[in-house]
């Protein structure tokens, strides 16, 4: 019977991953004219360096922008109506230990904006320098 009770209490959690993994960046866009209303931006297409391109042909006011793991900038451009944007962010990237079923996840602080045009996006602000969950807008966007 021991032995029996011994085995049932040594047993461990299934090693399923159900925690969250390493957060994109989330961008919201926002009218230039009422920095209150969301705003839809027509994206003909959204390319991050050394990644496919994310998103074509869609309209939306937020996005969802993955960071480079391998570096601690990340550059991207955006092209609306036959006019294109460039931005470069730099942060410092942490490993975080979630859990063995899950191992590490990356999280990302001090995020700042080295530089950008601003052929079709007019203003970036962030508004959260610390990116460690996808549950709120990291960067808001006036157009």
């Amino acid at each position: 019977m021991a032995l029996i009770l011994f085995s049932i209490l040594s047993c461990e959690k299934d090693d399923i991953c159900i925690e969250a993994v390493t957060p994109n960046l989330i961008i919201r866009f926002y009218d230039i004219d009422d920095s209150t209303l969301l705003k839809e931006i027509e994206i003909d297409s959204l390319w991050v360096d050394g990644m496919d391109n994310l998103y074509k042909n869609v309209k939306s006011d937020s996005i969802l922008v993955p960071i480079d793991l391998t570096k601690d900038n990340t550059l991207f451009k955006i092209s609306s109506n036959n006019l294109e944007d460039n931005f470069n962010f730099t942060y410092t990237r942490k490993d975080v230990f979630v859990s063995r079923s899950c191992g590490y996840k990356t999280i990302f602080e001090d995020l700042k904006l080295e530089s950008n045009t601003s052929n079709i996006l007019k203003e970036v602000n962030i508004i959260n320098s610390t990116i460690d969950n996808e549950t709120a807008a990291h960067i808001t966007i006036l157009h």
